[in-house]
């Protein structure tokens, strides 16, 4: 099983970016994912700025450097942005939008088919297939026996399988809009924002009226509240076909959470629980921890 290191979903300035990749790449990660893929406006490093750090990363180890770009195209000037990105000639691009599978499968170049493309079956995936897909991130509300069942499916259409990766720990990223949801909890128009999301490296906590958590929020994207965990779900994506696990960043934290997946991945038992929800994993209620709701 191999562990990669997602997109920074949230918005760090350039000093907490190269501290935190300065950290991760002394680490056990076989894949490292960069880039911008929620708001355009976020612009701490441009594209030539992040080839440059992959460079960097892959002279510090580093197996695999991927690109990944924007979910959410809403202009010409991020689908120019978009096409440099497939174009960069270099390292391999995370798909996250169909204007970018176009760019790649034009181009004849290999992606990955990132979790924003929603792909639910084997037929979706053998059309990605065609288009160059290499390597399929399920949307992450997929179950275990739903990606168990699309990856029989696949094979059942004669088709070699993807590499599959399972968004294993972080905040889930849920849903997109083409509103800036920081920006109007502080009362400031989206074109106008001041890159408040700044202030928020882990995401802006929502609740409830009655004061539980149900979301958080990062820009134009909504995130679980709770953190995602699967690390005591290790021998289960193994045998539904993982190959690599996602470990999402967070601001705080990151270098434990590599090493406790590293330490199960080479041997040690996984512990019997952990903190964070597993619903979705177990074909239930995303926030729910099925060992405490007594589901599994």
């Amino acid at each position: 099983m191999k562990l990669s290191l997602g997109p920074v979903l949230y918005y760090w300035d350039k000093e907490r970016l190269a501290r935190f990749y300065e950290q991760m790449a002394s680490l056990a990660l076989d894949v490292i994912y960069l880039g911008e893929t929620v708001c355009s406006k976020r612009r701490v490093f441009n594209l030539d700025q992040w080839l440059g750090l992959g460079r960097e990363l892959q002279q510090a180890g580093a197996a695999q450097i991927v690109l990944s770009g924007l979910t959410l195209i809403e202009a010409a000037s991020e689908l120019s942005s978009l096409r440099r990105l497939c174009d960069n000639g270099q390292f391999l691009v995370e798909a996250n939008d169909m204007g970018a599978v176009q760019f790649l499968a034009e181009r004849q170049l290999p992606f990955v088919a990132g979790p924003a493309l929603n792909l639910y079956n084997g037929h979706a995936l053998a059309k990605l297939q065609d288009c160059g897909m290499i390597r399929w991130v399920p949307p992450v509300e997929c179950s275990a026996a739903l990606v168990r069942a699309v990856l029989e499916q696949v094979a059942g259409l004669g088709r070699a399988l993807p590499e599959v990766e399972v968004f294993a720990y972080g905040h889930l990223p849920l849903a997109y809009s083409a509103r800036c949801f920081t920006a109007r909890a502080e009362n400031r128009p989206k074109d106008d924002c001041q890159f408040c999301c700044i202030n928020y490296p882990d995401g802006l906590a929502l609740s409830s009226q009655e004061g539980q958590a149900l979301f958080t929020l990062n820009g134009i994207q909504t995130m679980s509240a709770e953190v995602t965990n699967l690390l005591a779900d290790y021998p289960g994506l193994v045998a539904c076909g993982a190959d690599l696990l996602r470990l999402s960043p967070r601001a705080e934290g990151m270098v434990q959470v590599v090493e406790a997946f590293a330490r199960v991945r080479q041997g040690e038992a996984p512990p019997l629980c952990v903190d964070g929800c597993n619903g979705y994993w177990h074909g239930q209620a995303g926030m729910l921890r099925v060992e405490e709701a007594g589901l599994c």
